[in-house]
């Protein structure tokens, strides 16, 4: 048993910070501007420093970031090649653009689909016809062909999107996530690396969609914060000031809390590399989110049992990314009918992430090394 549980979710926040945002909080009632004032503002411009884009567009969930993204790229009656292996909201957003899905299978090194996998697919071509890909860097991993993923679609006058709802301050080849395709979308929610309670964030380079992206998040108004004037088919998406505040402060240290999860997933996966158990590395890469672990399970071992023993000592895991692939959730039966992707139905129930967060000391981590290699070998 540990001293005390080790849990797979930490909330990263100290007192100063919480004073902080009482007061800033406070500021904001008093004066009345709840939405789209100096704190959004701020908020944006050090995002978009941080990732290396030209605009960040602060929007009140991940999801509607998708939503947006792909409306910039006029996914609507096309095909958007997507990773099986995702979140609800990756596929419920072509969708809901009005778009239609062509799943991508995975490969167990990365989490997501191979260059190969996107070539197939857009040699085989789709009806409608293909427009793009919306890409995944799964618990913040970014596949070292992604580059090549991007330069093949680009050279097929495809667009490449990201969803990085994992990937905040992830890195590869000097560019961080959300900074390496032609848009992206991040999440804050509550579990996510940085939170703003709910929130998402696009990142763009192009002054004309970053134009467009601010009217879709807020009713169509362009060029506008308030008013009556509705240009385009929007929504009310905005980020309140009171969220955008808890972005600025989780912003801030955003780079030590990824600094501490790698210090944990060194000392994880030493014992893990020893011992020969198989997990997904980010060893290619400048800097990893670290918001997962994915560790193979070995033949013979499944999660049921190993997070059994696992909470019998205090080690609680975490969500998987994902237990069930989009093709097989009943909401999305219409998708893809028929197609069986045999690498994501095969790992996906065949893996756990174990807790790894900004908050574990590195006993814990190597109590958790330790103990995976114990339950797993």
């Amino acid at each position: 048993m540990t001293k005390s549980p080790i849990k797979p979710f930490y909330f990263d926040v100290t007192e100063a910070e919480i004073d902080f945002f009482a007061e800033e909080s406070k500021k904001i009632l008093k004066s009345g501007r709840l939405i789209l004032g100096e704190n959004t503002t701020e908020f944006e411009k050090a995002f978009a420093e941080y990732v290396g884009t030209k605009h960040a567009i602060a929007v009140n969930t991940g999801s509607s970031g998708l939503e947006i993204i792909l409306r910039l790229k006029k996914a609507e009656g096309t095909t958007v090649l997507v990773p099986t292996n995702t979140n609800f909201a990756t596929v419920a957003a072509v969708l809901r653009v009005g778009g239609e899905v062509q799943y991508l299978d995975m490969d167990e090194n990365t989490f997501a689909p191979s260059l190969q996998m996107v070539k197939d697919a857009v040699e085989k071509g789709s009806t409608p016809a293909i427009s793009g890909v919306l890409w995944v860097h799964i618990g913040g991993v970014i596949s070292p062909e992604f580059p090549e993923v991007v330069k093949y679609c680009h050279d097929n006058g495809l667009f490449v999107l990201e969803d990085t709802a994992h990937a905040h301050g992830s890195q590869i080849n000097g560019v961080q996530a959300g900074n390496l395709g032609d848009g992206a979308a991040f999440s804050f929610f509550p579990t996510k690396i940085m939170t703003t309670f709910e929130g998402g964030m696009i990142t763009l380079n192009d002054d004309e969609e970053d134009y467009i992206a601010r009217s879709l998040r807020n009713q169509g108004k362009r060029g506008m914060d308030f008013g009556g004037l509705h240009t385009d088919f929007g929504n009310s998406t905005r980020i309140s000031e009171v969220h955008a505040v808890l972005g600025r402060i989780q912003l801030a240290k955003l780079s030590q809390m990824i600094a501490r999860r790698q210090s944990c997933y060194e000392l994880i996966t030493a014992p893990l590399r020893e011992a020969g158990i198989k997990f997904v590395s980010t060893d290619h890469m400048d800097q990893a989110a670290q918001y997962k672990l994915m560790i193979l399970l070995p033949e013979g071992k499944t999660p049921k049992e190993v997070k059994t023993a696992l909470a019998e000592e205090d080690i609680f895991l975490g969500g998987t990314v994902y237990e069930i692939p989009c093709h097989l959730q009943p909401v999305f039966e219409g998708v893809c009918k028929g197609e069986s992707f045999p690498k994501a139905e095969y790992w996906c129930p065949r893996h756990i992430c174990p807790p790894l967060t900004s908050g574990m000391t590195d006993e814990e981590a190597k109590i958790v090394g330790d103990a995976l290699v114990r339950h797993l070998s």
